[in-house]
Order: C-alpha cells, then structure tokens, then sequence
C-alpha cells in the first residue's frame, strides 16, 4: 500500500530530526526533561507505524495507527511547549512542528480511510 510507505518513510525520517533536536536541546540548553518527552513521543510515532505495518488483522493496523496518532499529537504539544519556554527557536521550531503537522493529517487519513472500509 502506498500510503503505508509514504508514512514508513516520513515517520522514520522525523524520528531522525526528533533525534537530532533532542541531542541539540540537551547539549546546548542542558534541558533533559521536557526534550526526554519529546524524545519519547517523536520516536514512537514510527514505532507504531511499524508495527501496524505488521501487523495480524486489519484492527490491530488500526489500533496501532491510533497510537501513532495520539503520539504526534503528544509530540505537537511537547514541540509548542518547547518553543514557548524558548528551548526552540522559531525557525526551528516552525520546521518541525510542520513535518509533525503532517504526518498527523497523514495518520488522520488512514485512518478515516480505513475505517470507512472496514
């Protein structure tokens, strides 16, 4: 399924910048705690995403997409929380809420899609 590769690919791609950022805030802010939850969500988008790929029925793909989706979410808030505590600049800031942005409409999408045909 082509969307099931567009958000493997994406997700993986922002789990690499949520690693990136994560490294850049603690090292240079000395900021451990609210970047460990941004950490923690950014990376488990993809996770899930995985795991719905490979999953057993069609209700554990949705299942595990739902989660994928409550982690961007999380992952949204961690990022506006960041950025208004200034450990993020703008540019920074504005950059990856937006990759965030859309692999949430992304996951929104297979999701709706799916459930539609289920």
């Amino acid at each position: 399924m082509k969307a099931d590769n567009t958000i493997k690919d994406k997700s993986l791609d922002f789990a690499i910048r949520i690693v990136r950022l994560y490294k850049h805030i603690s090292e240079t802010n000395n900021e451990y705690i609210l970047s460990k939850q941004l950490l923690k969500s950014g990376t488990s988008i993809g996770a899930n995403v995985r795991e719905a790929i490979g999953g057993q029925s069609k209700e554990n793909f949705i299942a595990k997409m739902h989660i994928a989706l409550k982690e961007a979410y999380e992952t949204e808030y961690w990022l506006e929380l960041l950025y208004s505590t200034d450990y993020l600049a703008e540019n920074e800031f504005k950059s990856i809420f937006t990759d965030c942005r859309e692999l949430t409409n992304i996951l929104a999408s297979i999701l709706k899609t799916m459930k539609e045909t289920k």
